[in-house]
């Protein structure tokens, strides 16, 4: 799926604010041509007068964990920018659900695979609704699978890897679907071009793990919190084959841009009874009131700024 966004008025870019027009990089840059980069996805809910940001500590942490990973070190710390990012969105003075979309890469200065570039970091922030249908999705298994954690970083959010993505959510558009579900190389059900992915059956949730070879998502992590310690629901983590899915009571997916994502239908199988399960529609109330701050419990996950959008 693609989301029309409208430019906002500014950007973060290598310790500043600037104006939207002027967040510019070289086009010589290392990250652009070869991937050496990461990033996050991060949402900010307007309600009343301000912006709710959902997980922001736990995901600029993610974002450090990336770079590690991949040999790269992030010239600020991690509480800059939270602070970076709190000032941004203040600066904007958002009147809509937002998206946030921390990067740093490897910048101008040496050619070729081995070089260790200084890096630069970007923050940007848009006003975004909706990404996947919330009535319910059709999807298809992709012929694109998720390579081995020994091949490539795939516990990393990293820029290069989301070429793989990009050529299974294309794939599905092209096909007539709306997103794709992409297999490990066993065969056994791994996630979506943006998402993880859940399953129901008698009203038990089960996952992939993540040591076989997902991306740890937050917007998962979430889930797993709230089916098991508001809902009683037992959750758990193990394979899952192909005809599970296609047998499924219910199946959902989860991310940030795709928050809880019904799916109804994979491979022109129906799943359940085609429409939004029992299960998936109490995870979706009791997330919406989270990201929002109004389960105690929770609320230390949400960052709440005041917003008056001009």
């Amino acid at each position: 799926m693609s989301v029309e966004v409208t430019w906002p008025k500014y950007a973060w870019l290598n310790g500043k604010i600037v104006e939207w027009d002027n967040a510019k990089v070289h086009v010589f840059v290392h990250g652009l041509h070869y991937g050496t980069g990461v990033f996050e996805g991060i949402r900010g809910y307007y309600d009343n007068g301000y912006i709710k940001i959902f997980r922001l500590r736990d995901h600029i942490l993610r974002l450090f964990r990336s770079a590690k990973i991949i040999h790269m070190e992030i010239p600020y710390t991690i509480d800059e920018l939270v602070e970076a990012t709190i000032n941004l969105v203040k600066a904007n003075r958002f009147g809509k659900d937002i998206y946030i979309r921390p990067i740093a890469f490897r910048g101008l200065g040496s050619f070729g695979l081995r070089a260790k570039n200084p890096v630069d970091v970007a923050i940007i922030a848009v006003e975004f609704g909706k990404y996947l249908k919330k009535s319910g999705i059709r999807c298809t298994i992709s012929s694109w699978r998720k390579p081995p954690a020994d091949s490539i970083p795939i516990y990393a959010k990293v820029t290069g890897m989301y070429l793989l993505y990009h050529l299974a959510s294309l794939e599905a558009a092209m096909n007539g679907y709306d997103e794709a579900i992409m297999l490990d190389v066993e065969g056994y059900i791994a996630e979506g071009s943006g998402e993880n992915i859940f399953i129901v059956k008698d009203r038990k949730l089960i996952t992939p793990p993540v040591y076989d070879g997902i991306l740890e998502g937050i917007t998962r992590d979430t889930v797993i919190k709230l089916a098991s310690e508001m809902l009683g629901l037992r959750v758990e983590e193990r394979r899952i084959r192909r005809e599970e899915l296609y047998t499924a009571d219910e199946a959902f997916f989860t991310g940030t841009a795709a928050e809880i994502t019904p799916i109804i239908e994979v491979d022109g199988r129906t799943i359940g009874r085609g429409q939004i399960g029992e299960v998936t529609s109490q995870i979706i109330e009791l997330y919406n009131m989270t990201v929002l701050g109004k389960i105690e419990k929770y609320r230390h996950w949400v960052t709440e700024l005041t917003s008056s959008p001009p």
